[in-house]
């Protein structure tokens, strides 16, 4: 797999050094549940992605972006094993810690894919996707990198395309400026309503929810959590 040259990514590949046992399920078990052969390819007509291609049958798909250390996506795995999960994570500290806990629980249903997701894009045909989740991405703060933002104008308008009729986008973040970032590219899109009547819907956890190691951190720090939910309309 490989990241188009023309988009540029921004944060972390790696971290600290991995341990042996680490470097054995990046190297044995990934390639049995990573997306095969899915790298940028200029050719209009090229390959689509299909539900039949990825789980071996013609089950709903769900793609979490961004899912750290895996906590959600094993979460919602195992209560959704009729549903085929895609989850996107470039960070490969998040992978390896993630492996071990999806080989135990010997899940069919989950595929990864460790690039950026927006590469993934490129191969996912259209109205494919019935969720899409996006917890706590890094909300750059500094109002010069406020183009790094993974909710903007671009991306929204692939999610209008991969996205079925009536799909879910659920987002979660600790960080207020963001949550008014994304409430601005939303509302200025026609293609998608917030789901909210009342102040508990974005100060509650959404059903289904599990906490993650970041999720605990905020709070432990202090910091409000906002959950939003957008309708493909």
């Amino acid at each position: 797999m490989r990241t188009a040259k023309h988009l540029n990514f921004y944060g972390r590949r790696r971290g600290k050094k991995l341990s042996k046992l680490q470097h054995y399920y990046i190297n044995n078990f990934l390639p049995e549940v990573s997306l095969k052969d899915v790298s940028y390819n200029e050719n209009p007509n090229r390959y689509k992605l299909t539900a039949k291609k990825i789980f071996n049958n013609n089950c709903p798909i769900w793609l979490e972006i961004g899912f750290g250390g895996g906590e959600h996506l094993l979460s919602i795995a195992k209560k959704n094993r009729n549903i085929g999960i895609i989850g996107c994570e470039p960070y490969l500290n998040g992978v390896a810690m993630f492996l071990p806990r999806l080989s135990e629980e010997k899940l069919s249903n989950v595929k990864v894919f460790m690039d950026d997701a927006r590469v993934l894009f490129e191969v996912l045909p259209e109205v494919s996707i019935s969720k899409l989740f996006l917890l706590f991405p890094d909300p750059w703060p500094k109002k010069r990198h406020k183009q790094r933002r993974f909710i903007n104008i671009e991306n929204l308008k692939v999610f209008e395309r991969i996205l079925k009729i009536d799909a879910l986008i659920y987002i979660a973040t600790d960080a207020n400026s963001y949550v008014k970032h994304v409430l601005e590219i939303f509302n200025n899109h026609s293609g998608f309503d917030w789901i909210a009547e009342s102040a508990n819907d974005w100060r509650n956890s959404w059903k289904d929810w599990e906490n993650t190691r970041y999720f605990s951190k905020a709070k432990l720090s202090g910091r409000k959590i906002t959950f939003l939910i957008f309708k493909r309309i």
